[in-house]
């Protein structure tokens, strides 16, 4: 009898759940690495004191954004799309489908709700799993069958389970802690002038004013690739919870056929949604979102 042949093209959902938090822990090891070199280079061209000063401050600034956005990011997230509490006599589906996979993934159940939009997309937010919710538009409940919708809300109850929201609150608090050091060392360069500056700690207030300028941007680069990895871990745990990767890429493929870039969504409540509200066409380099493609490309494997 002939041998049957492995397919080494096909894709583990638990390999590729476990790379992508690898990738994402990697990451936010880069953007520390850039908060370490900043202060070091600070801590040369000015007195070690200075540095302390600067650190402190933007420490006091980021726990408080911290504070806030942790423990009322969902009730700021719905009031900005105008959600309401979905009614369960009026959406039996929706419940029924949620209630099914918290069941088989051992999590509580959500709040869900709905958002004005006929636009396909979903987002989920919340702390903990005990105080998440989830939001669907009214276009996914319209638009999408019940496998298509059960892969989409399988993908929102994974960022749940995996405590996104948790991680990319405190990726958001280190990158706005390099963008307050950045912001303090370019007004007291401005504020202090050069005519005290040694040979020695002009080298080190250059190389200060370079990362100054690049290191937030780099480092919402690297913010925006974090947030495409966990896109990915989400449709692989979807596809864990579900069994069915058939729904998902469907709902998928019906996104992609849409042209109806959603204008009324705040853009900082974006990178929450199941796909990219405002257009199919974005760059994915600057992108919270992997490319539709990518995303059905990787699912085919499963």
């Amino acid at each position: 009898m002939p041998k049957e042949k492995k397919d080494y093209g096909r894709i583990d959902f638990r390999d590729q759940i476990a790379g992508n938090k690898l990738k994402s822990f990697f990451l936010m090891v880069v953007i520390f690495a850039v908060i370490v070199l900043f202060g070091y280079v600070i801590s040369f061209a000015f007195e070690p004191g200075y540095f302390f000063i600067i650190m402190i401050i933007s420490i006091v600034f980021s726990m408080f954004y911290l504070l806030i956005s942790y423990y009322n990011s969902d009730k700021i997230a719905l009031a900005s799309v105008r959600a309401k509490l979905a009614d369960r006599t009026q959406y039996r589906q929706y419940y029924s489908i949620v209630e099914g996979l918290t069941i088989a993934s051992g999590m509580p159940m959500p709040k869900l709700y709905i958002m004005p939009s006929q636009q396909i997309n979903a987002f989920a937010s919340g702390r903990n799993p005990r105080n998440s919710v989830i939001c669907v538009t009214e276009g996914a409940l319209n638009k999408l069958n019940k496998e298509e919708l059960e892969g989409v809300l399988a993908h929102e109850l994974s960022h749940v389970a995996n405590y996104d929201i948790r991680f990319m609150t405190l990726t958001a608090v280190m990158v706005g802690m390099i963008a307050i050091i950045s912001e303090i060392f370019l007004r007291s360069m401005w504020m202090r002038g050069s005519s005290d500056d040694s040979k020695g700690k002009g080298i080190f207030i250059l190389i200060g004013l370079v990362l100054a300028i690049l290191a937030p941007i780099f480092v919402q680069l690297v913010q925006l690739a974090i947030s495409r990895k966990r896109e990915y871990s989400a449709d692989a745990s979807a596809v864990k919870f579900t069994r069915y990767p058939p729904g998902l890429i469907n709902a998928l493929k019906k996104i992609r056929s849409e042209n109806s870039p959603e204008k009324k969504i705040p853009k900082a409540v974006a990178p929450l949604f199941f796909a990219n509200p405002f257009s199919a066409g974005f760059k994915e380099l600057t992108s919270t979102h992997p490319a539709i493609e990518k995303r059905i490309e990787v699912l085919e494997k499963m």
